[in-house]
């Protein structure tokens, strides 16, 4: 530590408050799965989180029912803050492409309310995230008849 650094934590003006190393927050995509009936709904779930601080934009798909806020925010801030205003039933986004899950059929994680080609994210319930996991009975049958196995039965 120089001798200006010294100097200067000595005449520092802030009265006690160190938020020098005080982190910020980062910027990120907070998705959030929330009921749009209407443009009236969207209006107001728009109007909800537009004036919140550290917002850059937001984005709303009426028919897939999914609000994008983009900015410096905390995920769960936004959630209460869509909640509060709108009185509507809110949650962080909880549907996966299905390309991801190893096992989209899987029960726990196909959900019939979920949009065209999303299944649940299974990487966040260890309850769930052990039915989708095939067992090794379930492996031994399925590369018995695959294409990449040389030896599989040639049977057809």
């Amino acid at each position: 530590m120089g001798a200006l650094d010294h100097l200067s934590d000595l005449f520092d003006c802030s009265f006690g408050s160190s938020d020098k190393l005080k982190k910020k927050k980062q910027l990120q995509t907070v998705e959030i799965k929330v009921k749009i009936d209407c443009e009236g709904c969207e209006r107001k779930v728009r109007r909800s989180v537009e004036g919140m601080k550290g917002v850059q934009s937001v984005d709303i798909e009426p028919k897939q029912h999914k609000l994008t806020v983009v900015g410096y925010v905390d995920p769960q801030k936004v959630v209460q803050r869509v909640i509060h205003r709108t009185g509507k039933k809110a949650e962080l986004w909880p549907y996966v492409p299905y390309d991801v899950v190893d096992h989209p059929y899987a029960p726990g994680v196909y959900d019939k309310k979920a949009p065209p080609g999303y299944v649940r994210n299974t990487y966040e319930d260890p309850q769930i995230t052990q039915l989708t996991r095939a067992s090794s009975t379930e492996v031994r049958y399925t590369t018995a008849f695959s294409d990449e196995n040389p030896t599989a039965c040639a049977i057809m």
